[in-house]
């Protein structure tokens, strides 16, 4: 498949914050993304020619914010309206390894919409993930660093060597990675077993840190995780604020060199699986 011709769903609702970054990291590259509202996959408060169907897309991208106020839980009430009416869909997209990217706030519409972790079944009828509140109790927005530790399973890394570190800003309130006390043990263990575990923060010497290099208090410093399929991929840094290097904030001292950014990588990933998949 041609760069051109792949189709990439950034999907909005009020409060979403970072799609133009999101569209343009994807356009960059070549390929054809659109702006598309969750009312025009509802055919809410949309003509004929404005409704989409989300099969018409290869790729969903869920960007960051602070989708209908994070009122409830951060995501959650932009989970329940995709979850309420495009279930079955978005069971028949992900069924057919058609890739998904949750970031920020999209990583907790994942997990809210329960495709994350997504052990047993595409979607889980009650979520067994939540990104909760940061340790520090506040908003943290900063430079974090990570380490790539995926042995090949997900999509949207192909291109970054493994323990690679890399620089990715956060910016979120809610993003420590929680699971079922009960049950926390035996799920991160499952998600080393099965490679989901796709980036952990680390400190400049690549060592696994404390606050502040773990902005949010996740346990063992897990910053992205995708399904065992490695198809859903949801992480709390931005890689689209990194897509160039002069995005960086030490840029000037470590150079541009050809300016390629820390986060580019991602998008590029996902769109050398998709033109060999379809």
């Amino acid at each position: 498949m041609h760069m051109k011709d792949i189709k990439v769903a950034v999907l909005r609702i009020e409060g979403t914050n970072c799609e133009q970054e999101s569209f343009d990291a994807f356009k960059r590259l070549g390929a054809s993304p659109e702006f598309v509202h969750l009312k025009q996959l509802l055919n809410i408060d949309c003509t004929v020619d404005e409704t989409r169907n989300i099969l018409n897309y290869h790729c969903l991208m869920i960007p960051g914010g602070f989708s209908a106020g994070d009122y409830i839980r951060a995501g959650a009430i932009f989970a329940a309206r995709i979850k309420g009416q495009l279930q079955e869909q978005l069971k028949e997209f992900v069924a057919e390894e058609r890739p998904i990217l949750g970031v920020c706030n999209g990583f907790q519409v994942l997990t809210e919409l329960g495709l994350l972790p997504g052990f047993d079944e595409i979607i889980r009828p009650v979520p067994d993930a939540c990104l909760y509140l940061n340790d520090s109790n506040r908003f943290e927005c900063r430079p974090t660093l990570l380490k790539h530790e995926n042995r090949g399973a997900c999509v949207f890394t192909s291109k970054i060597p493994k323990n690679d570190v890399r620089l990715i800003p956060s910016a979120h309130a809610e993003g420590k990675l929680l699971f079922p006390l009960e049950k926390q043990e035996q799920y991160l263990k499952t998600l080393e077993k099965n490679d989901q575990i796709v980036f952990r923060y680390v400190d400049p010497q690549g060592n696994y840190a404390g606050y502040p290099w773990n902005p949010n208090g996740s346990p063992m410093n897990i910053a992205g995780i995708c399904n065992p399929q490695g198809t859903v991929f949801g992480m709390m840094p931005h890689p689209e604020r990194t897509f160039y290097r002069h995005q960086h904030p030490n840029w000037t001292g470590a150079g541009l060199k050809d300016n390629t950014g820390d986060g580019r990588a991602i998008f590029e990933s996902v769109l050398a699986y998709i033109s060999k998949k379809f």
